[in-house]
Formats: C-alpha cells, structure tokens, sequence
C-alpha cells in the first residue's frame, strides 16, 4: 500500500504532523476521524516532500536519534526487570526534558491504560515512531517476549544511527573544506586581485595573455560576487525541490549508483541497511514478506527500492530472495552469496545480520580512504590554484623590474 503523507488537528488543538499507509487519501481521512482527530491535509508521501529535510533540521521528531534509542533500551530494562508495561512507562514519562516527548509517552501509557497494545499505542502517534519499529513490537508481543524484542530493537537503532553518523562525519571535514577554499579564492580574486588590476592599468604596462584572464575574472567576481552566492543556493533549492519528483528522484539515484566511486558507496550503505533491517525482523518473528515491504522504505535510493519491491513480488511466488534480488543487478554479488548461504543452511536472519556487520565495515572502510584521498587532493587544488593566480600577478611586475633595470 502507499504510504501518505497527513496533517491533522487533535483534540488538543495542536497539530498532528505524520505517514500512514492507506489504499487511498479517504481511508487515510476516515481513519484520523475514527481516532479523533480533524484532518487538514493528506497526500502521497513522494508529493508531500522528501521536502523535509528543511523542516527536520528545525522541528525534529519528539522520538528520533539518542533519545529514541536510550528509550527503547529503558523500556526494555524496564520490562526485563518485571514491571508492568504501564508502571514501566510511568517511570519513564519522568525522563525527558522536552515536553512533546512527554505529551509522546503520555498518550502511549493512556493509550495502554485504555486497553490498547503498546504496537497499537505506537501506531497512533502520527509518524513518531516507524513502521520497522511498530512492527517489531508487535512481533513481540506476538512471541511474547517483549523485553528481549525491545533490546534488539535498540541495538538496530544504535547500529543504524551509528552508520549514519559515521557517513555524516566522513563529509563534514571535506565540506568545510570546500567551503573554505571557496571563500578564499573569493577573496582573493574579488579583493586582492582587482588591486593589481589598478596598479597595471596605471602603468599602461603589456600584460601576458593568462595574466589578462585571471585580471579578467577578479574584476568579475569583484562587481558580481553576490551572482556567484547566490547562483549555487538558488540550484541547490531547485534540486530540493526537484528531488520530490518521483521521476526525477529515480533518474538521479539510477545515475549516482552508475558512477563509479559513488555507487558502489551507496550500494553498501544500502546493502548494510537494508540487511540490518531484514535481519533483526526476522530474527524477531517478522515474515519475511512484511519485512521486505518495511526494508524497501527504509532505503534512501529509489532505484534499489524499487529491487527490494520486485523482489518481494517474486517472493511471493516462491522465488529464493536471493535469486530475486539478483535480478536488479545492483546489490553487491558478495551480499548475494551470503544471503544465499543463509537461505540454504536456513539460518537467513544470522546471515542477513553477518551481511550487515561486513558491508557495515566495508562503508567505514571506503569513508575512511575518501576522506584521506579527499582532503590532499583538495589542498593540492587550492595550492595549484592559488599558485597560477599568484605567478599570473607577479610575472609582469618581474618583467616591469628587469625593463627598469
């Protein structure tokens, strides 16, 4: 089913901001009336704005990161140490600070008080919590060994988090670097540059052909510096923008897998994730099927999503998960192989999770040699291109010395 997009007034007043997957907006707006709630808005998740991404950097989620982990491990503690479910999430309505996480566990607990079961309670809370993690609690209630389902969950989300973080590291240094290196040639050639240009038309002297064009673009960075700011946010919002077009968002991740260096980047991270996702779903009772529908949304490129969603298809129809994936011919052969080792000694959920913890490290791995290629190869540029601007400078003032000489 697809998954929309909605917002929704509650009885509180306050806006309720979430995904749902429905057959249709109507059953989305019949299902926000049945549980209380005025619904504003409801559209498809892929139209509603992958947009967020502005919008999750200034109202993160009550839920998300550190806290949910640090949650999800309590709660497991909690259970684990015999308290009631309700008791256990009394105690833990004391520990956050931020009021929205308190108003989160709030309704939970009522919910639960009411007679509510904690995946259901979960469910209600408009996109705070995610279909994996809705769904392993559920698998755990099923088994009955809710403590133990909780932990693995907060290892998974630990795991995730760290993944990502890692990617995130990775990048920061370079990109401050660029920045840096960007501003400075700014200046360089806004500033320092149009200097020398006044000084050599003073002197009517013959300049050299390089030096005339680097004279050339500090006078045009000088009177249009602002073009060159303001250009590359004004394309940076436009791919913001763009990226919310299905069609678009395909084409760019089915490129981005096909360059070299990057893709195969990207297809580890995928890989890792999506393993980590099957297998920690499996491992809890998940049927493999459901655990492909939540694995295909947990995946950032569309392309390798749209793999997992034919493979799941083909799954249904008794194909070995192995041999469906294989047939996108993006997944990394390696991942394949050891799925398929999985699947023939019937331990799949132990391989998917073995798979996880070495493509995992392959990622961090091929973060850790980007970024040791990345920032010499930067520094070099900037020297080599600070270099030509200076010799473009002062090779006339050296050939101006030696006719006065």
């Amino acid at each position: 089913m697809p998954l929309y997009h909605y917002k929704a007034l509650n009885a509180r007043g306050e806006m309720l901001d979430g995904q749902m997957e429905a057959a249709s907006n109507g059953e989305v707006v019949q299902r926000l009336q049945e549980q209380g709630h005025l619904p504003v808005e409801a559209v498809l998740a892929s139209e509603a704005g992958s947009a967020s991404i502005w919008k999750g950097l200034f109202k993160p989620k009550p839920f998300a990161g550190e806290r949910l982990v640090q949650f999800t491990q309590q709660l497991a503690t909690l259970l684990g140490a015999g308290q009631p479910l309700d008791r256990a999430l009394t105690i833990l309505l004391e520990l956050p600070e931020d009021e929205a996480a308190k108003r989160t566990v709030t309704d939970v607990r009522d919910a639960v008080r009411g007679g509510a079961s904690l995946s259901t309670a979960l469910e209600r809370q408009h996109g705070t919590f995610s279909r994996l993690y809705v769904n392993m609690v559920r698998a755990g209630e099923a088994g009955g060994s809710m403590h133990e389902t909780l932990a693995r969950l907060a290892d998974y989300l630990e795991r995730a988090r760290a993944l990502q973080g890692r990617v995130i590291n990775a990048l920061i240094y370079p990109a401050i670097l660029l920045v840096m290196v960007g501003l400075s040639l700014l200046f360089l050639l806004g500033y320092v540059v149009p200097q020398f240009a006044q000084m050599y038309e003073s002197l009517d002297a013959e300049l050299p052909f390089f030096t005339r064009i680097v004279l050339g673009i500090g006078l045009f960075v000088r009177d249009y510096w602002i073009v060159l700011l303001v250009v590359p946010a004004l394309a940076l919002w436009w791919f913001d923008r763009k990226r919310r077009d299905p069609v678009f968002r395909e084409a760019f991740d089915g490129w981005l897998l096909r360059r070299k260096f990057a893709g195969a980047l990207v297809a580890k991270i995928e890989t890792a994730r999506l393993a980590r996702t099957l297998g920690t779903l499996v491992k809890n009772g998940v049927p493999l099927l459901s655990a492909l529908g939540i694995g295909r949304n947990v995946l950032g490129n569309r392309v390798l999503a749209g793999d997992v969603e034919a493979a799941a298809n083909e799954v249904k129809n008794g194909v070995a998960l192995s041999t469906a994936l294989a047939r996108g011919k993006r997944f990394p052969r390696l991942a394949l192989q050891m799925i398929q080792v999985g699947e023939e000694s019937g331990a799949l959920d132990a391989m998917l999770l073995k798979t996880a913890d070495t493509f995992e490290g392959e990622t961090s791995l091929a973060l850790d040699r980007m970024l040791a290629a990345l920032v010499p190869l930067v520094t070099v540029v900037l020297a080599v291109v600070v270099g030509f601007v200076v010799m473009a400078i002062l090779m006339p003032i050296y050939g101006l010395t030696e006719v006065i000489g």
